[in-house]
């Protein structure tokens, strides 16, 4: 049976925000630079979505997460999202071959 498109969807901005992390110096970013950057991408998500899907990848153990102010968070990618952004890792959630 095929998943909802939005269940597709939010796999797909999980895979967007990794490989953005991916191409950052120090492949971290803060989590208003990622929905800036995803609105740039035309990928739509509100800044609740945003970081609730860092969240999650952070409980997949995809990123770390350091919190720097009331609304803001630094992601950083660990070796095993380095590894799913590569599609050397698969995790169920996350979109593959978007790249």
């Amino acid at each position: 049976m095929s998943k909802p498109f939005n269940e597709k969807f939010r796999e797909q901005r999980r895979l967007f925000l990794l490989k953005l992390l991916s191409e950052q110096g120090g492949y971290r970013a803060n989590s208003a630079v990622l929905y800036m950057s995803l609105y740039h991408l035309g990928i739509q998500a509100s800044q609740d979505d945003v970081r609730t899907d860092l969240h999650w990848l952070r409980d997949q153990s995809l990123i770390t997460l350091d919190e720097v102010g009331e609304s803001v968070e630094i992601a950083t990618l660990t070796k095993r999202g380095i590894d799913v952004v590569h599609g050397l890792a698969e995790v169920p959630g996350v979109s593959r071959g978007v790249w």
